[in-house]
């Protein structure tokens, strides 16, 4: 994981794992990956979660429905219910990347009842649209206090 973008707010720690602050708040972040192989495996890091992020390959249109289907199966666990939901839509740089407004018509967004969430246009390779998206995590999470 880089940290050039965040300087130190970032503390790597195993790889999957990191310890972050961003203004007020202290994040535990686990990066579960996307893997086929490793999907079964992420509802062990669900306890305890007030936050998603979820990241989406704007570009690929192809696995989008896939994107959806797994974002759905996360939401639907029992200690995901109480999570608010920020959407990354990353890789906005590429000429045929789906908008944030495709990204959420595809992801079904709008049929999230009871649920906080938001989609932020992104590109990981230059950190556009990161802080945008953290900054309303942050506000959101501090709300819920």
């Amino acid at each position: 994981m880089s940290t050039d973008l965040l300087g130190s707010a970032f503390i790597v720690r195993v790889g999957v794992t990191c310890l972050a602050r961003y203004k007020n708040l202290s994040f535990t972040v686990w990066d579960v990956g996307g893997q086929d192989k490793i999907r079964p495996l992420w509802r062990h890091y669900y306890q305890g979660t007030n936050g998603l992020i979820y990241v989406v390959d704007s570009n690929d249109r192809d696995r989008i429905e896939d994107a959806r289907e797994e974002l759905n199966k996360m939401l639907n666990e029992d200690e995901m219910r109480d999570a608010v939901v920020l959407v990354f839509a990353n890789k906005q740089d590429l000429p045929n990347a789906m908008t944030a407004a495709e990204v959420t018509e595809k992801l079904g967004l709008h049929n999230l009842r009871h649920r906080q969430w938001f989609i932020q246009s992104a590109c990981a390779t230059t950190g556009d649209g990161l802080y945008e998206g953290l900054d309303w995590l942050s506000r959101t999470l501090s709300s819920k206090r």
